[in-house]
């Protein structure tokens, strides 16, 4: 009985320690980093390269807000990445619930299509949604840089495969009552749905955040341009001065990094739920 016990505290200690171990792997290019974006210009590309500033401060990040504008650049991604968040998951969850429990001619043929188009890379469409919205005179401005995340077929079947779920008599019974479908939608539905919701609005914001190509093709005016898009161009510029750009890349990733960790409970239960019930 103790050899069965110390044998199971033994594998546990190594399972912890490979964890553990690996942890540490996947922050340290994050921990280097924000160690290189504290470092005095050029302190960096010595060799071998200092794990930590002999003389730490925040001289990058004041260049950066003060004499690169980086305020206005954070303030474009905020505001795209919030827009295209609420509208995704409003659209998608209204869509999602539709194929889900809304009976109406043609709907597993229009889903089984929008699943076959899942396969089509983004950047095939990216012509011609340029062109249209270049039509409706939507280059150089917020809409543009929103308008392709604001429904995403992935965002709708993450919210059928949940809506599912939701039994029908849930349903039917404020029916009966007279209840319309959009009290129904937005009183019932919505708090059932809501682990989903958080799990999507995470995705739209991260891939709203993250975006690079559809920024870069549709704001061309400096002060529309998001981070992703405004990093690129600072590289181009300093492109030797390292400590600046770490600086650059902790200002775009420590904002996403602490919505992941703040909704991380949410989000987990959202896909184990999801994964459950679906």
């Amino acid at each position: 009985m103790n050899d069965s016990g110390l044998s199971q505290r033994l594998a546990k200690a190594i399972v912890n320690g490979l964890l553990i171990g690996l942890a540490v792997l996947s922050l340290a290019p994050l921990l280097w980093m924000f160690a290189v974006s504290l470092m005095q210009p050029g302190e960096a590309s010595a060799f071998p390269p200092p794990l930590w500033s002999s003389s730490p401060s925040l001289h990058n990040y004041h260049e950066l807000f003060s004499r690169m504008g980086m305020g206005r650049y954070l303030f474009n991604s905020f505001l795209v990445s919030t827009l295209v968040t609420v509208i995704a998951v409003l659209l998608n969850t209204l869509a999602g619930y539709a194929f889900a429990k809304l009976a109406f001619p043609g709907r597993e043929r229009v889903f089984r299509l929008l699943l076959a188009a899942l396969v089509i890379p983004a950047q095939v469409s990216m012509m011609p949604l340029f062109l249209m919205l270049k039509q409706l005179g939507l280059i150089n401005s917020y809409a543009g840089a929103v308008v392709p995340g604001m429904a995403g077929i992935f965002g709708i079947f993450l919210v059928r495969q949940y809506a599912r779920s939701i039994p029908d008599e849930l349903l039917e019974a404020p029916r009966i009552d007279g209840a319309g479908e959009l009290r129904i939608f937005f009183q019932i539905v919505l708090p059932a749905l809501r682990p989903i919701l958080v799990t999507l609005a995470i995705f739209s914001f991260l891939g709203a955040w993250n975006d690079f190509m559809w920024p870069l093709i549709v704001l061309s005016n400096e002060n529309l341009q998001t981070l992703p898009v405004a990093l690129a161009s600072l590289s181009r510029e300093h492109v030797q001065d390292n400590e600046m750009m770490m600086a650059g890349s902790v200002v775009t990733v420590v904002p996403v990094l602490l919505l992941f960790l703040v909704l991380q409970r949410y989000y987990l239960q959202g896909l184990l739920v999801g994964s459950v019930k679906g």
